[in-house]
C-alpha cells in the first residue's frame, strides 16, 4: 500500500494554501504599507552599527539577556508610549513578541477554553475572528458607532454573559485607529467603557497597532493607562505598520506577573534577535521623523482613495474618512454581496477583502468591503478603483 501523510493530518484542519501567485496590480488587502516610505538607508545603517557593536551577542539566546526581549527596544517602546500615548510602562511590563500576531496567540492561549465567551467589535480584525472561531469560544460582537464600542451595548453583552454562568473572558477593542474602520475612540468614551467593566471579571484586550498612524485627532491615552484596576488591561502594538511589515516586531504589555506567566506560553526560544537590536536601534533617533512622514504619505492616499471611491460609485456607496492608518471601511446596499465579486475582480488584477470575512456576524458585513491604501500608488489606487467599480456596475 503506498503511504499517504494526508491520512494522518487532524481531521479539523483549514483549507490547504494554493500557489501563491503574486501581488496582483491593484492589491487592496492586507496590511502592506507604502514601499517607498521604508526606511532602507536608516535601517541599513542602524543594522551595520548594532551589528559591529553587539553582534557577538547572537552566540547566546536572547542576546544573554531577558527572555521578555532586548532592552534597548523594550526601553524605546516605554519612550515611545509615554511621548506619544502618555502611556506610563516599566522595562518588566513589555514583551517582545513576533509581530503581533503572536501577541494574539499568546493572550488567547493564556485565557481561553473551549466554550469561553468573548467580545470583540462587530467589524474587526479579520485575523482575530478566524483565531477565535478556531478556538472553539463563542464570539459577541459588540456594536460600533462613530466613536468606537458602544457602552450601552457592552454593558448588555458582559451581562448577558454573566448571567449564562460563564463571564466574557475578554473585550477585544481596537480603540485607535479601528481596523477595518479607522476610527478613533475619544477619551470621554474610554472612560464609559472602563466604568461599564467595573463589577466585570472582564478583561480588556487592546489592540493598537496603528495608532502611530494617527492623523484625524489628537492620540488619547491608551485603556492600559486610563484603568485603576492596573490588571484588567493586556496591550498589543506592533512596528509593522510604522517601519515594515515583514520585520515582525510586537509587543505585549501588561502588568510583570501576567507576563511571567505568559512567558511559560512562549516556548520559541525568543522572537528573532536581529530584528529587535535593529529596531530598537534605528527608532531610537528616527521613529518620531519617520512616522510622521509615513503618516502625512498616507493621510494624502487615503483622500486619493476617497476621491477615487466616490467618482467610480458615486451614490452607491457609504463610507467615512478613516482618522489614521491604511484602511477604508466601505457599505453598498443591503442586498449587495461584495464577495460575489471576488472571482471576477481577481481576474482583472484586483484584491479586496470582502466585510464578511471582518463582521462577527457575516450577514451583517456582507455588504461591506475593506480597501486597503498603504501599498498601491496613487495611480494604482484611481485606477484600480475605477475598474472594481465597473465590474459591481452599481450605478
Amino acid at each position: 500500500m503506498t503511504f499517504d501523510i494526508n491520512n494522518l493530518y487532524r481531521g479539523d484542519l483549514p483549507a490547504p494554501e494554493g500557489k501563491w501567485p503574486g501581488i496582483p496590480p491593484f492589491s487592496f488587502v492586507g496590511g502592506n504599507n507604502d514601499e517607498a516610505n521604508v526606511p532602507v538607508a536608516g535601517l541599513s545603517e542602524a543594522a551595520t552599527r548594532v551589528f559591529q557593536r553587539e553582534g557577538r551577542k547572537l552566540a547566546v539566546y536572547n542576546l544573554g539577556g531577558s527572555p521578555l526581549g532586548h532592552e534597548e527596544l523594550r526601553s524605546f517602546i516605554c519612550r515611545k508610549l509615554d511621548i506619544r500615548a502618555s502611556t506610563k510602562v516599566h522595562l518588566d511590563e513589555v514583551l517582545i513578541t513576533s509581530g503581533s500576531l503572536q501577541g494574539l496567540d499568546l493572550v488567547n492561549d493564556l485565557l481561553l477554553e473551549p466554550g469561553d465567551n468573548v467580545i470583540v467589535e462587530e467589524a474587526t480584525y479579520g485575523g482575530m475572528i478566524s483565531r477565535l472561531n478556531r478556538l472553539g469560544v463563542i464570539v459577541h460582537g459588540v456594536h460600533l458607532d462613530e466613536h468606537g464600542v458602544r457602552p450601552d451595548h457592552l454593558g448588555e453583552l458582559l451581562e448577558q454573559c454573566s448571567n449564562q454562568g460563564r463571564p466574557a473572558k475578554y473585550l477585544y477593542t481596537i480603540p485607535t485607529v479601528q481596523n477595518p474602520t479607522g476610527t478613533c475612540m475619544p477619551l470621554q468614551r474610554r472612560l464609559d467603557i472602563l466604568q461599564v467593566m467595573n463589577g466585570h471579571q472582564t478583561a480588556i484586550f487592546e489592540d493598537d497597532c496603528y495608532a502611530d498612524l494617527l492623523w484625524g485627532c489628537p492620540r488619547p491615552p491608551t485603556l492600559w493607562e486610563l484603568d485603576e484596576s492596573d490588571t484588567r488591561v493586556i496591550y498589543c502594538g506592533s512596528f509593522s505598520k510604522s517601519i515594515a511589515p515583514a520585520l515582525r516586531v510586537g509587543y505585549l504589555v501588561a502588568d510583570s506577573p501576567i507576563l511571567q506567566q505568559i512567558l511559560s506560553l512562549k516556548t520559541d526560544a525568543g522572537s528573532g534577535a536581529l530584528e529587535q537590536m535593529v529596531v530598537a536601534e534605528y527608532a531610537a533617533s528616527h521613529f518620531d521623523d519617520h512616522a510622521e512622514q509615513l503618516t502625512s504619505v498616507l493621510h494624502n492616499k487615503a483622500q486619493v482613495m476617497s476621491d477615487a471611491v466616490k467618482e467610480a460609485f458615486g451614490d452607491a456607496v457609504t463610507f467615512d474618512m478613516p482618522q489614521g492608518g491604511i484602511f477604508m471601511w466601505l457599505t453598498f446596499a443591503e442586498n449587495i454581496d461584495t464577495a460575489l465579486f471576488a472571482a471576477e475582480a481577481a481576474q482583472n488584477g484586483i484584491e479586496f477583502n470582502a466585510g464578511a470575512g471582518w463582521s462577527v456576524d457575516p450577514k451583517w458585513g456582507a455588504n461591506k468591503m475593506r480597501l486597503c491604501f498603504g501599498n498601491p500608488t496613487e495611480e494604482a489606487i484611481r485606477e484600480g478603483v475605477g475598474a472594481l467599480a465597473q465590474i459591481m456596475n452599481l450605478s
